[in-house]
């Protein structure tokens, strides 16, 4: 909005900016922590942080993501990926054939699956082909029983699928593992020196260059008086602020809107880096532990049913493995985080590290201090994340495309000049900037008509 000539002025509850994009010393001085998302495939290439060549200095690990095995070896998703399917031994043409299309061709997929939205159906349709358009409705069970036969290829997958926070025999599973994959061959899994808080600094600096206002610790209660106004909230939080003035049939959709599972999150100062038994996990920012395709889907299928999984499936980062600006000279951070039911207070500190004691021997003992952050602790810093919701709503079937409500242009509210632009909308959650470019194309669109 504002390299289009408007005066732009945010407001951010918090007292400091970047939202689930921030960092803070959460344990000891010196060990610098993200406070909630750490590695972002998209925030340097999406299609809108492409164009604004932000000055950050980005890291980019040998490997986007490892995921150990308790034969104590690891299955490494390369960035290349013939060397990926290098490992799946049987499995290596089947992993090639999966994932060959989508690489090969991503100019053509990234518009549909990230924008800027929404396209025109022929612009949609013209980008598939039958097969890919199938695996990415698929659940990730059915995808990998289908596609692989060995229990590591389908290891693999499941770990990616599982970052959607849908059970494993729930669609788009699939196809958000399969995006993932794509997105580790296409551009890495990379990360800001220093700290998420990095990216969201620059962001605040080109709009400031531009003539924009940030006020922090500036809550808002009510629609404000403005040409426009793009929300970055969630349906429940729309209602809050303009509830009285939507339709009554608009106001129904957004309290039909469903939050998926919540996040249990554990931060570690550490006396050194993680003792891993597969040499391959000292190679990638990000480690999933789940062990096989069956475990990770019994773990993933008890937060939707209520329960807390005895072994849950884990998403580990350790960025000062690869940035040593993250920890005093010799020391490491890690951070990690199992799904739960929406709203939880089971303390799940025991199993997680239990998880990661299973691949890593020795872990607890490298353990100087930790922070916990419960799904009650996440909403409270953050009142989009309802529940410990960091998606931002369940990214299921029925929610992935129409979000909040189904709504052909779903960023454009009844009220004129409101529009939502959170990961309640598409392309949903994750650190990219295009639900908020996309509804901004939308505003700026209206407001040169009107």
């Amino acid at each position: 909005m504002a390299q289009a000539g408007w005066q732009v002025t945010v407001h951010e509850a918090a007292a400091t900016i970047g939202g689930g994009v921030r960092s803070a010393e959460l344990t000891l001085p010196g060990f610098v922590h993200d406070v909630c998302s750490a590695i972002h495939p998209l925030g340097r290439d999406s299609p809108f942080f492409r164009s604004l060549e932000l000055p950050v200095d980005w890291i980019q690990p040998p490997a986007a993501a490892a995921h150990p095995l308790d034969d104590g070896t690891a299955v490494v998703t390369e960035r290349s990926l013939l060397e990926t399917s290098g490992q799946l031994g049987p499995d290596r043409a089947a992993y090639t054939r999966l994932l060959r299309p989508v690489v090969a061709h991503w100019p053509d997929f990234e518009p549909v699956v990230l924008g800027p939205l929404p396209l025109g159906p022929r612009r949609m349709l013209s980008a598939f082909s039958l097969p890919v358009a199938r695996a990415g409705l698929s659940s990730a069970r059915s995808l990998a029983e289908r596609s692989f036969a060995t229990e590591r290829a389908r290891a693999l997958f499941a770990g990616h699928a599982a970052h959607s926070m849908l059970r494993l025999e729930a669609r788009p599973s699939g196809g958000i593992g399969l995006f993932l994959l794509a997105t580790a061959h296409v551009y890495g899994w990379g990360f800001p020196r220093g700290g998420s808080q990095r990216l969201a600094d620059a962001l605040a600096e080109r709009l400031r260059e531009l003539g924009g206002e940030i006020h922090t610790e500036s809550p808002v209660d009510e629609v404000p008086n403005a040409a426009a106004v793009l929300a970055d909230v969630v349906p429940r939080e729309l209602l809050r602020i303009a509830g009285d003035r939507l339709p009554a049939r608009y106001a129904r959709a957004l309290r039909r809107y469903r939050h998926g599972p919540g996040a249990f999150k554990l931060d570690w100062a550490l006396d050194g880096p993680i003792p891993w038994r597969a040499e391959g996990c000292r190679s990638a920012a990000t480690v999933h532990l789940g062990g096989t395709m069956e475990e990770i889907a019994r773990a993933e299928r008890e937060p939707w049913l209520g329960g807390h999984a005895e072994r849950p499936f884990v998403l580990l980062t350790q960025t000062s493995l690869f940035d040593d600006s993250r920890a005093p000279e010799g020391k490491h951070t890690a951070w990690a985080y199992c799904h739960v039911p929406n709203g939880s207070t089971e303390d799940m500190t025991d199993r997680i590290e239990a998880q990661i004691e299973r691949f890593a021997p020795g872990f607890r003992a490298l353990i100087l201090a930790k922070a916990a952050t419960g799904p009650a602790d996440f909403e409270r810093r953050n009142r989009n994340i309802v529940g410990g919701d960091i998606n931002g709503g369940a990214m299921d079937l029925a929610q992935l495309l129409f979000r909040p409500v189904r709504k052909l242009v779903p960023y454009r509210t009844p009220l004129r000049g409101l529009y939502v632009c959170s990961s309640a909308t598409p392309p949903g959650g994750g650190v990219h900037g295009m639900c908020g470019y996309s509804a901004a194309r939308v505003a700026l669109k209206d407001l040169t008509q009107h």
